[in-house]
């Protein structure tokens, strides 16, 4: 069966073990007289006594029940089936939904069998009678044993008719949704939201708003939200698309979009969808992959050639601008004109002691010292760009640290293979200092980066005093260069 190991010891409880074990499989070998209740208990005592793990033993046991119910079940493997799902409660809930879920999964490639259509049918109306006593707590299901039931046996209003008044006339249709419309109203109260959606759209009830829309949305229930926004209709639909670009879930609106054929109502969702794709690889320095995402698309090209300007990879912005005829739209987003000579700092008017260059131990710990008397000090990492999608990627080189009146330039490759230990304790004393505030522009990206160059080293694991300028100045485009700019007109408009 695969459950069990064999077994070599000889004993009282081997002959016992080998007993059970041959009942089990000659039971499900022949289902014609084995009633649901002695074969749930039999399975039960397979998982019991089986010796692999839980999940080995219950996918062995899912494909045990799959063969077993072509084994001539009586009267048939759907109304079996339903029997069954009386009897697995009293097991207890360490197997009762387990258990159903098997027998729920494994009815799935019966339905396809012409010779069991007829027991099919007959199911539904002891399925839907299930599925009303489990509504009236009478059998103890969970409620994602309901949903499944629901689906598996595709149980539809006039089923359910049937099992409540015994018959499938208009009126009887009309009274079988308002008594299930009395479950959805105590399940939505309940916070009961899954399930309560299954039935609304499932039975067509209409007792669901905008207000339930949106509080699903608000409990990150988005896959419920959107079934219940698409049995709602347009208009709902459209304001979960809304919400979605509110929420930057760009991805998930597109989708809505296409499937609903909203674009005249949302015409900028494709766009800011692959325009989003195409930064997300970028970032990733999936720099090819982008450009073939962005499909020749010269809004989405001019794009990449921004991000890539922003990354300072100058390399592929010729590269691109040369390919698809760009060079305009660079000048556009360079003027020459806008400042004139005046409104530059003049490098050589700086106060700025020296800038030093670390590569030895010596250097360090004077460095070290230095810094540690500052109170503000700059951030900054360099390594190579690693353009191979799924490369490892490239380890940090060089950081720069710079007070307001001196830079260092850290060799962290060569510091690293002189000394690792002194190199952990001096950034140590940096990086985990209370006393020292540390600014950065994009400054997880660079920890990150850290981090996992030098994963052997305690000092890049934790910080203290950090800030990143990027979150302090968000509505700033153009990275670290168009944030400069930005400081440097504040500070030309207050001086003059």
């Amino acid at each position: 069966m695969g459950c069990f190991e064999e077994v070599t010891q000889e004993g009282p409880g081997t002959n016992q073990h080998n007993d059970e074990r041959s009942i089990c499989l000659h039971a499900f070998s022949d289902l014609s007289h084995v009633p649901p209740a002695t074969f749930i208990y039999l399975l039960k005592d397979c998982y019991v006594y089986g010796t692999n793990k839980a999940t080995s033993k219950f996918k062995i046991l899912m494909q045990l029940v799959k063969v077993a119910l072509h084994n001539a079940p009586q009267p048939g493997p759907f109304t079996y089936a339903v029997q069954c799902m009386y009897i697995v409660p009293l097991l207890g809930k360490a197997y009762s939904e387990g258990f159903s879920h098997m027998l729920t999964s494994s009815l799935k490639h019966l339905k396809s069998v012409e010779s069991v259509q007829k027991d099919f049918l007959d199911a539904k109306y002891l399925a839907a009678q299930l599925v009303l006593n489990i509504l009236d707590s009478v059998v103890p299901h969970e409620n994602r044993i309901l949903v499944k039931l629901l689906e598996t046996f595709e149980i539809e209003l006039r089923d359910m008719a049937h099992a409540l008044y015994g018959s499938e006339l208009d009126d009887d249709l009309v009274k079988a949704r308002e008594h299930l419309r009395q479950y959805v109203k105590c399940f939505m109260e309940s916070e009961s939201n899954a399930i309560a959606v299954a039935l609304i759209t499932r039975f067509s009830i209409q007792c669901c708003d905008e207000s339930f829309l949106i509080k699903l949305i608000e409990n990150y229930q988005l896959d419920i939200a959107e079934e219940c926004a698409t049995f709602m209709g347009k208009e709902m639909i459209s304001l979960l698309i809304q919400k979605f670009l509110d929420m930057k879930m760009l991805k998930s609106a597109n989708k809505l979009v296409k499937e609903h054929d909203l674009t005249e109502e949302f015409p900028d969702v494709s766009y800011l969808y692959k325009e989003s794709l195409v930064k997300k690889l970028a970032e990733k320095g999936c720099w090819d992959i982008a450009e073939a995402r962005a499909k020749k698309e010269t809004k989405l090209v001019e794009y990449l050639v921004y991000l890539a300007m922003e990354a300072g990879y100058m390399e592929k912005v010729h590269e691109l601008c040369q390919r698809y005829s760009l060079e305009c739209y660079v000048d556009s987003l360079v003027p020459e004109n806008v400042f004139c000579g005046s409104d530059y700092l003049d490098l050589k008017k700086l106060d700025v002691q020296e800038i030093v260059w670390v590569d030895e131990i010596n250097g360090l710990l004077n460095a070290t010292s230095c810094i540690e008397a500052c109170k503000i000090i700059g951030m900054d990492c360099e390594w190579r760009p690693n353009f191979e999608k799924n490369s490892k990627p490239s380890k940090v080189s060089i950081i720069q640290i710079a007070s307001d009146k001196i830079a260092f330039i850290f060799d962290l490759i060569k510091l690293y293979e002189d000394d690792p230990k002194v190199l952990d304790s001096c950034f140590r004393r940096i990086m985990c200092s209370s006393n020292i505030l540390k600014l950065g522009f994009d400054i997880q990206c660079d920890l990150h980066q850290l981090a996992q160059s030098y994963g052997e080293l305690e000092c890049f694991q934790s910080y203290e005093m950090l800030l990143d300028m990027q979150k302090l100045f968000k509505g700033v485009t153009g990275g670290l260069s168009g944030l400069s700019k930005t400081c440097l007109l504040l500070l030309h408009l207050y001086v003059f």
